[in-house]
């Protein structure tokens, strides 16, 4: 049985977005929409904006003029945490996670915000942050990711290759379980 998934309702609306940074506009007049379960793309030449536009979506920047809406709902000045929290995702093209750590506890972080205890119940580590903790560990580790091996948990992440890295990278970004996820590439020279 096949997966079929048919594209639906605009979820992200962005409307003549401009933003500028003193004299230099790095967005002009930008408008598109993204549908439920639609796969885009933003490509252009280094330096044409495209991470500024990511960066207005998922709330770094804020834009001079236009509007975004998310689900129906226009934002305004929304910050990162808001932004994720709604359910939008940005990862990065340069791999940055942290040295020292096993994998599976790189992809943990990420699950950070669906963790409901606050930071002294985790501080604790005792009953329900215990409970909640390990049923996020179990989910992690049913994932495609670990599927071929376990030992995938135990490597520290700055032995791992770049392309193990890559790989985890991208599995770590399908564990947050976004409503929509933005990640940015280099063009190719």
């Amino acid at each position: 049985m096949t997966d079929v998934r048919r594209i639906g309702k605009p979820i992200l609306t962005v409307e003549e977005i401009s933003l500028s940074f003193g004299g230099v506009k790095a967005l002009q007049g930008v408008s598109f929409d993204v549908r439920e379960h639609e796969i885009r793309a933003i490509i252009g030449p280094n330096g044409a904006g495209k991470s500024s536009m990511l960066n207005v979506i998922n709330g770094v920047y804020h834009p001079q003029q236009g509007t975004i809406a998310f689900k129906g709902r226009k934002r305004h000045d929304v910050d990162p945490h808001e932004a994720a929290l709604q359910g939008i995702a940005r990862t990065f093209q340069n791999i940055a996670l942290f040295r020292g750590m096993t994998v599976l506890d790189n992809i943990m972080t990420g699950r950070n915000l669906k963790m409901k205890c606050n930071f002294l119940q985790q501080a604790l580590y005792w009953g329900r942050a215990q409970r909640e903790e390990l049923e996020h560990r179990a989910k992690v580790g049913r994932s495609s990711i670990f599927s071929r091996s376990s030992t995938y948990a135990r490597p520290r992440w700055g032995v791992c290759l770049t392309a193990c890295r890559s790989a985890w990278n991208s599995g770590a970004r399908s564990l947050r379980s976004p409503r929509c996820c933005f990640w940015t590439s280099r063009c190719p020279e």
